[in-house]
């Protein structure tokens, strides 16, 4: 399903050199021919990335940039790639940062310091970099969703706060991803953690590991194999998986249900912003700002809810019916600084793993 997120690589980066002359033969066009005057451009994004023909078509149309794709795996894997490769980048702009990963991201050195005029219309608590070498786009929760026919059928209270999770009633009945292989995983470790604080956040996790929780390496294995919403097959009605999927169990079910099936937990949500930034040494370094407005302008912006199944960032866009009527929003989203969170990654998910893994 498109609303599926990309998980991340935190460890390892030189797996990546591997694959990267397949991916980069893999780049997508978004157009097949270019007019002569033109300007090609490439943006590198993850796997997830998503526009629509007639919205990007528009943009090439009216500023005579050409924008090829190059969808180059996870979002941890394309952004180890263009740090990779930047002494040579392999595009000129990059999409698919967040905030999960800010910090890496700016100490690397592989953007330009770029402050795009649409950033007025983007309310400060997106602008997480204020030294404007990274443009939010778009932002979503990470939360746990729960089958509502599963726990209405068994007269099973849905569980309403973390701390709920570990009571024996849900023992077996979770779901949730590795956050050294998994975005939304990560995100959700840094919920218990913002929850929880340094003290505690470990022994959440022992008595989660006590309560039988099942880990998954990705998104996809847990939301579209384990839990057990809708034609899957899983029995896990619990799932860490997206603020977004209620409206988008509505939008793919056919016929479309009254009410989604789908809940969130929002007592479980943590706040992702996701950026984009010209690469550092294009050879097309207007054409490159041209572009990073376009994904403020809003045309796109008004286009992400339904390819991307995340927010929009710029204040007043208008968003789908099916977003508008569905959509969970929590009220108090989780969140970690990204300093903090740059400084502790690497070591936070090692003493995940000795916890829940070993």
């Amino acid at each position: 399903m498109r609303y599926a997120r990309r998980t991340v690589v935190a460890s390892c980066v030189s797996a990546v050199v591997l694959g990267l002359g397949g991916v980069i033969a893999t780049a997508v066009a978004a157009r097949p021919a270019a007019a002569a005057t033109s300007t090609t451009i490439t943006l590198v994004t993850h796997d997830s990335f998503a526009v629509s023909k007639r919205v990007l078509r528009a943009f090439e149309t009216r500023t005579g940039i050409d924008v090829k794709v190059l969808q180059a795996g996870d979002a941890g894997a394309a952004l180890n790639q263009v740090i990779l490769t930047k002494s040579n980048p392999i595009g000129d702009v990059f999409f698919g940062v967040d905030n999960t990963f800010l910090t890496r991201a700016l100490q690397a050195g592989v953007f330009a310091e770029y402050r795009s005029p649409a950033l007025s219309a983007v309310p400060a608590e997106y602008r997480l970099d204020p030294s404007h070498h990274l443009t939010p786009v778009d932002h979503g929760d990470v939360c746990i969703n729960y089958d509502k026919q599963w726990f209405a059928q068994r007269k099973l209270p849905v569980p309403r706060t973390l701390a709920d999770l570990t009571d024996h009633r849900y023992r077996g009945r979770l779901v949730v991803e590795n956050p050294a292989t998994s975005s939304p995983g990560l995100a959700f470790q840094l919920a218990t953690i913002a929850r929880f604080g340094d003290d505690g956040w470990r022994d959440y996790w022992a008595k989660l590991r006590a309560n039988d929780v099942k880990v998954d390496d990705g998104w996809e294995s847990a939301d579209d194999g384990d839990f057990s919403h809708g034609a899957n097959r899983g029995t896990y009605p619990l799932v860490v998986s997206y603020a977004s999927s209620p409206p988008a169990a509505v939008y793919f079910s056919k016929p479309r249900p009254k009410t989604s099936p789908v809940g969130t937990m929002l007592d479980s949500c943590f706040r992702q912003v996701e950026f984009a930034g010209v690469l550092k040494g294009t050879p097309h370094p207007a054409a490159a700002r041209t572009l990073v407005d376009f994904l403020l302008s809003a045309g796109f912006q008004q286009d992400i809810p339904l390819q991307m199944f995340v927010f929009p960032v710029r204040d007043g866009t208008t968003l789908p019916p099916v977003f508008a009527e569905f959509a969970e929003v929590a009220p108090r989203p989780l969140t970690l600084p990204a300093a903090d969170i740059g400084a502790h990654r690497d070591a936070w998910i090692e003493q995940w793993t000795d916890v829940v893994l070993r």
